[in-house]
């Protein structure tokens, strides 16, 4: 038997985890951007139906038999999550949102699942032209994450544990620069394979080291459970990509 990803597990278990809390808590603090569904006819109950898929999606994918048409729903929900984040693009609400930080946040997720689809191809040369479109796919998105996060430097050292030395700043630019070089290795392909793992490393970090702890000290804080989520998120899509055959 064909033993499962761990990114494949990353992937599913964190999009079943989002996909619960935004059915749990139908509040934007949770939904953030994608409150906008909303605001579409049948807007409600349009977003619990994509929820809803994730969530299955989520299980599907954990599953020989049904990773091939789950990783495709995920594929189809995180198109629209996607797309749900360009209202804040046109309407620049702020720096992150006006280089499409939200975007190609939700984009990177639709990359992952097309990997996690790229590994149940049988056709290898179809496989490796999915696996090629999630590698060049990620490292535009890694182009975003780096922006975002130096355009918003300031912020970016903020969510920085102050007990990790050297230093807040220190580590905002060293990990706004690995976002930069991630990119440049995915999309030129000269180490790609290395520049995924230490990019799922660096996120999954992010999550361990920020949004847990906050977590922990404020469970109540229904953002923070969006943000961890989200971040389990991104880790498990590098990490599918990571680990395709071929990129």
């Amino acid at each position: 038997m064909r033993s499962i990803s761990c990114g494949r597990v990353v992937l599913g278990g964190s999009g079943v985890l989002f996909g619960g809390i935004a059915l749990l808590w139908r509040d934007p603090a949770t939904w953030q951007n994608l409150r906008h569904i909303w605001s579409l006819p049948l807007g409600v109950n349009l977003g619990a139906g994509i929820m809803a898929a994730q969530i299955a999606g989520g299980f599907g994918v954990l599953y020989p038999r049904t990773v091939r048409p789950a990783s495709a729903v995920l594929c189809l929900v995180y198109l629209c999550f996607s797309l749900a984040c360009i209202p804040d693009i046109i309407a620049a609400a702020n720096l992150y949102d006006k280089f499409g930080g939200s975007f190609f946040l939700f984009l990177s997720l639709f990359f992952g699942s097309l990997a996690v689809f790229a590994s149940a191809e049988q056709d290898q040369s179809k496989a490796a032209l999915f696996g090629r479109g999630a590698r060049l796919g990620l490292g535009v998105c890694s182009i975003s994450f780096a922006l975002g996060q130096g355009l918003l430097l300031r912020q970016t050292a903020g969510a920085v544990p102050k007990w990790i030395p050297p230093g807040q700043m220190f580590w905002a630019i060293a990990t706004t620069a690995a976002f930069a070089l991630a990119a440049g290795a995915m999309l030129s392909n000269r180490h790609a394979r290395l520049a995924v793992r230490l990019l799922t490393l660096m996120v999954g970090l992010f999550g361990g080291l920020v949004w847990a702890p906050l977590l922990t000290l404020s469970p109540r804080e229904h953002f923070l459970w969006s943000e961890l989520a989200e971040t389990l998120l991104v880790t498990g899509a590098a990490w599918s990509i990571g680990d395709l055959k071929h990129l």
